[in-house]
């Protein structure tokens, strides 16, 4: 019988969570500086509120209340569907 470990595959996951997330972050990045150089605030606030989402993906509570790889696989943090 093979078994999994579950705490290597959340590792794993979260590695591939990272990989995602790095373009969304680096395009922010550039929203972020458009902002900056405009002088909005406003957007400034709201970009960085979605990058510290994203940066808070890896910390989802579904990855870590997943008992089976299959639900594992199945996790998608919020912050990966709502951003850019």
């Amino acid at each position: 019988m093979i078994t999994v470990n579950m705490d290597k595959a959340r590792e794993i996951k979260k590695d591939m969570i990272r990989a995602e997330r790095k373009p969304k972050l680096e395009e922010l990045d550039v929203q972020f500086m458009r902002a900056v150089e405009a002088g909005d605030t406003d957007a400034q606030a709201t970009i960085a509120a979605q990058k510290q989402a994203l940066r808070d993906a890896t910390d989802d509570p579904a990855i870590a209340s997943a008992t089976t790889p299959d639900e594992l696989k199945a996790v998608v943090p919020v912050a990966l569907q709502e951003t850019p």
